[in-house]
């Protein structure tokens, strides 16, 4: 064990925005990024200067395909037995190819469809937040990795009671975690119960009162910087209940989208 190594190895995963414990949904995997952060740094043939960004790379490709889930053990010796016979670098190019245009246009976008708030692509996406330094919804200034944290609320952007109230009362529809979203506790509680037609207009309104209940946005430029950066489409301010399908699957395309990015610039 070397104490340098470790705390250099912790490190490139923070930088990779995944800051919290919260955000890591499997320890094997993680392990894994930590067994290969120490033989590519014996690797005379790595550039050192590239290992952190390959090993984010890496521990990012395998939570999104779940590479260390089903079968863990056989996963982690092909890969160690690959990487010796081919090379490190050839080999992350052919597991790469995983990754395809069908993978980020399609079964990302799928395994989206789920109310598990532990689920590693909703994790995925907070640390792609916290890596690009977002600004949690509402409020510019106030950054997205500091509700995480610091205990911000999870915020159902279509208030669940709204949803239940109008007939939508299953718990995996009106849990997606694609309605979700942390917040800052006074945002919460004036956001509260209205429905998302309703606070997101208000939000729009405040830039012409200068009224401010719900965040700081000031502008209309400002607000949809905002509402791009938390992946929620713009159209909402137009929205009810009846469109919450057509919600849910607009900000999967978005949440897919900024994923994407942020693996490809890892």
């Amino acid at each position: 064990m070397n104490e340098y190594n470790f705390k250099q190895f912790v490190l490139a995963i923070k930088d990779a925005g995944f800051i919290s414990k919260k955000l890591i949904t499997s320890d094997i995997t993680l392990d894994f990024a930590y067994t290969l952060y120490l033989r590519l740094l014996k690797d005379s043939s790595i550039d050192k200067t590239k290992v952190k960004n390959y090993v984010q790379r890496w521990y990012v490709m395998s939570t999104l395909t779940g590479r260390y889930i089903s079968s863990p053990e056989s996963a982690m010796d092909l890969d160690l037995r690959r990487i010796k016979e081919k090379g490190f670098l050839p080999w992350l190019e052919e597991v790469e190819k995983t990754l395809s245009d069908t993978f980020w246009n399609v079964e990302l976008g799928q395994n989206l469809e789920t109310s598990s708030v532990n689920s590693p692509y909703l994790c995925v996406f907070w640390a792609a937040s916290c890596r690009k330094g977002s600004d949690s919804l509402f409020n510019e200034g106030s950054k997205f990795s500091n509700l995480i944290t610091t205990m911000g609320d999870v915020h159902h952007i279509f208030p669940k009671q709204y949803l239940i109230d109008n007939g939508i009362n299953d718990k995996a529809k009106y849990n997606q975690v694609a309605n979700f979203t942390y917040l800052d506790t006074p945002t919460n509680i004036a956001v509260g119960k209205d429905e998302p037609c309703k606070y997101f207009t208000k939000v729009f309104e405040q830039c012409k009162t200068g009224e401010y209940d719900i965040g700081n946005l000031k502008s209309e430029e400002a607000i949809k910087k905002n509402l791009a950066d938390n992946c929620i489409p713009i159209e909402i301010k137009n929205w009810t209940f009846k469109d919450y399908e057509k919600f849910l699957t607009e900000r999967r395309k978005l949440i897919t989208n900024k994923i994407r990015t942020y693996y490809e610039k890892l």
